[in-house]
């Protein structure tokens, strides 16, 4: 996808931007997918906290131990990321004021997003122009583009070289243990965002460049990253 007027070859830097808990609000979407795959697995462990959890271990590849009662966890998740895809047709919103946010950044840097969503790019396109914003990107990629998603440098060295900026120019923006991992393997600099459903404390311990409170916060450390 092409930014058309808003993308300048001049620019040398690139930011690397996850979708949800960074640009998008996806906790009722996380809710509603895990009450649904607990209600149709017949198990009443169901709780928010349980709910956050689970994609937690996901993005980090951990086990759901002791989150389910029986061992068909292959069950649990098929319909688990089904419901979590449905829900993010109604359940996602974008992060207030992030739009003015990304015109900030892109009369300054060239902006790609990277999800985990295992979805055609075509369905994140969709979602990104309901929202108005989707003419800021470069590019965009998705856990279906990539033999090997996030915590993964792949995507991250791929989508760069198509932006045509060195990965020491790039900067990874995401609210999870994954993103942090992914950049800083690609050489990038790397910003934590608490808007998502990570802890500060569980960020600080990937030992980010930066931890901001949202997305919002960037066009006031750019300048900063890119010494």
């Amino acid at each position: 996808m092409q930014a058309g007027t808003l993308m300048k070859d001049s620019r040398k830097q690139g930011i690397l931007m996850d979708l949800d808990g960074t640009l998008v609000d996806s906790k009722e979407a996380y809710m509603e997918a895990a009450e649904a795959a607990f209600k149709s697995m017949k198990q009443d462990k169901y709780s928010p906290e349980i709910a956050i959890e689970i994609p937690k271990r996901l993005e980090q590849g951990l086990p759901l131990d002791g989150l389910l009662e029986r061992e068909d966890v292959q069950r649990f998740l098929r319909i688990y990321r089904d419901a979590y895809l449905q829900a993010t047709a109604t359940k996602t919103k974008p992060i207030p004021n992030v739009a003015e946010t990304l015109r900030k950044l892109a009369r300054k840097a060239k902006l790609a997003l990277i999800t985990m969503r295992h979805v055609p790019r075509e369905k994140v396109v969709a979602e990104l122009k309901s929202f108005g914003i989707a003419d800021y990107f470069t590019h965009v990629i998705t856990a279906l583009d990539t033999h090997r998603p996030k915590p993964s440098p792949e995507a991250l060295i791929h989508c760069a070289a198509k932006m045509e900026v060195d990965g020491c120019n790039c900067i990874v923006v995401g609210d999870s243990v994954a993103d942090i991992r992914a950049g800083k393997a690609a050489g990038a600099k790397t910003v934590a965002v608490l808007s998502g459903i990570f802890s500060r404390s569980e960020l600080e311990k990937e030992k980010p460049d930066l931890i901001l409170e949202s997305v919002n916060e960037m066009p006031d450390f750019l300048d900063s990253l890119t010494k």
